[in-house]
């Protein structure tokens, strides 16, 4: 769909979206699930115990989930679970059920707890910005003083739903300066920054749970009707977040961003199935995932029943541009941009993440990733990747969290699978998207099914890491392959950020470099971009003029840069070819 609905052609314009997307699905290569001969299959169960298998991926750090996060006795309570990631220099801040866990990675090989914070009351995501540290909860024992105990009454002024804000100045001491209470709570949410407005911050408040009581939050109902304005279902809350002073944090908009011009709540899916053979779509009333991407003013919001693009151009007040939906899918969940903002992956955690969905008769497209193109403000299905292998009926697995890996031109993300583990998979062709690496583990127990496995897979300056929700936290490095080269993977280690989160996704900027001109030139000889000769002479003249100096260097590239000038007007990658290109120019300025 394109732009806002109208909403006299709701229903026509669903169906030619099914119509369409349909025909794209026909245009699409057969997906290809394993069910033998890979070395994920069979894989010993157990928790720490538990055997592994890997390609393309080394472990090369891990720490324990701590005692105190884990009950021994039903190794995976919702009560305890590991969640969420977010990144500020060398520590990996890991939100959970039961709070918080702060890991120093400055050795990345050997991972040391800096601190912790016992703070139940959901999944406990978190996004960090400067001192501050914002934390979802969601669930009805949430408290107002962290306490484990619970809310046991219905209505309480003890109880806490919404986004606390911390202020970690001392990470050792860390204070509570701010509650903002919602009335769904916070199931997830989104920092978003303004350039505009440097002295705030917003976050936007993705609620999934059951509206409270008015009487216990001022204004919470549910509404009498679908047309009812006043409900607290088909919106989100945007917070602004005086940096100065962020005890003043106030909701400032609850947009209701699924209307269209002839329902002001509900514009977009009603819920229920596509028809036969497809999936039964939950109901688009929340967002479960936001993902800003400022370079682009946009955020593309993974919500329920339909995947959305937003205009963010003034965060305080967030415009829907396009909705999309698939019938493959059971529940929209998260979404990643790549680097140009060409594509968009969006999930679906079909089963909520707490079931077996990987199985050899589980469709290939369902509990997948959708990848969609965007040009201006539409987005357009174009493929769809799973994991490629199968997993038993002991393991949760479904698509879930992951970013991008900065690998100059191509389109490569690092996602958690649960117990289907960590894929990387390239998506630059998007209708053929394959998979370059994984990691994996036997599942939790041989004879039922344990929740638990990789909540996420993301990439921080250089290594990838992944939140394991009943064992702790991996850290994975990228090995070269005939997929990835050694020069591929040190042109994206180039890149490298002191704050990450993953849901305000950053842009890739590679400085001037001879290893991302490497890694351009491997790209072409691997798909046979450029004539094999071409390709050898061009790495010869890279090398020596690398070697050279000052007047001579700088003549020598300008040399490389005008006949690859002259190549790209032939070649069977020219973009490749001109990016080349590029990075010379760069290296002789």
């Amino acid at each position: 769909m394109k732009g806002r609905i109208p909403g006299k052609n709701l229903l026509n314009a669903l169906a030619l979206t099914i119509i369409v997307a349909s025909t794209a699905m026909a245009q699409m290569g057969t997906e290809v699930i394993a069910t033998s001969n890979d070395p994920r299959i069979g894989l010993k169960p157990g928790l720490y115990d538990a055997g592994s298998a890997s390609r393309n991926l080394e472990l090369i750090g891990h720490a324990d989930r701590l005692a105190n996060f884990s009950d021994p006795k039903d190794l995976g309570s919702f009560g305890f679970l590991n969640g969420d990631l977010a990144f500020v220099g060398n520590y990996v801040y890991q939100g959970g059920f039961n709070g918080l866990q702060v890991w120093d990675v400055s050795n990345p090989r050997r991972p040391t707890l800096r601190t912790s914070l016992v703070c139940p009351g959901g999944q406990g995501d978190v996004s960090l910005y400067k001192n501050l540290l914002f934390m979802s909860v969601e669930e009805t024992r949430g408290r107002l003083d962290c306490g484990p105990g619970g809310v046991p009454d219905t209505v309480s002024t003890e109880r806490f739903r919404g986004i606390r804000i911390w202020d970690i100045t001392d990470l050792d001491h860390p204070k509570q300066v701010a509650d903002v209470q919602t009335c769904r709570g916070s199931h997830t949410h989104t920092l978003v920054l303004d350039p505009k407005d440097p002295a705030n911050v917003y976050i936007y408040v993705s609620g999934t749970g059951p509206v409270r009581s008015g009487s216990e939050l001022t204004g919470c109902t549910r509404g009498a009707s679908l047309n009812d304005t006043t409900t607290s279902l088909f919106r989100i809350d945007v917070i602004k977040v005086p940096l100065a002073a962020p005890q003043n944090a106030k909701i400032v908009n609850s947009p209701h961003i699924f209307a269209d011009s002839a329902n002001p709540v509900l514009g977009l899916w009603k819920g229920g199935a596509h028809g036969e053979g497809t999936q039964t779509t939950t109901q688009t009333n929340m967002c479960h995932d936001i993902t800003v991407y400022s370079a682009i003013g946009l955020a593309a919001g993974a919500c329920s029943g339909n995947g959305i693009l937003l205009d963010i151009s003034d965060p305080a007040n967030p415009k829907r541009v396009d909705a999309v939906m698939d019938p493959n899918f059971a529940y929209w969940h998260s979404a990643t941009f790549n680097n140009d903002g060409t594509k968009v992956v969006f999930t679906d955690e079909w089963g909520g993440g707490m079931a077996p969905r990987c199985r050899a008769t589980d469709s290939p497209r369902w509990g997948a990733d959708a990848i969609f193109t965007r040009s201006g403000n539409g987005l357009t299905l174009a493929g769809y990747y799973k994991l490629p292998v199968v997993q038993t009926d002991q393991e949760n697995c479904v698509a879930h969290n992951g970013s991008l890996i900065p690998v100059p031109g191509r389109d490569i993300m690092a996602q958690g699978w649960y117990q289907g583990g960590v894929s990387v998979f390239d998506f630059t062709d998007p209708a053929h998207p394959k998979e370059i690496a994984f990691f994996d583990r036997g599942p939790m127990d041989s004879t039922k099914l344990i929740l638990g496995g990789d909540w996420a897979a993301y990439w921080y300056n250089g290594h990838i890491y992944a939140s394991e929700i009943d064992r702790g936290l991996d850290i994975l490095d990228l090995k070269p392959s005939d997929q990835l080269s050694q020069n591929e993977i040190d042109a994206a280690k180039l890149v490298h950020y002191d704050l990450f989160n993953p849901q305000n996704q950053p842009k890739f900027v590679w400085p001037a470099s001879y290893v991302v001109a490497r890694a351009y030139i491997d790209q072409l000889v691997r798909d046979k971009g450029i004539a094999a000769a071409r390709s050898t002479a061009i790495r010869r003249d890279l090398d020596r003029a690398e070697k050279l100096k000052g007047t001579s260097q700088r003549n020598a590239l300008n040399r490389l840069a005008a006949s690859l000038d002259r190549d790209a007007k032939t070649a069977a990658d020219a973009t490749k070819v001109q990016a080349l290109e590029a990075v010379v120019k760069d290296l002789a300025r």
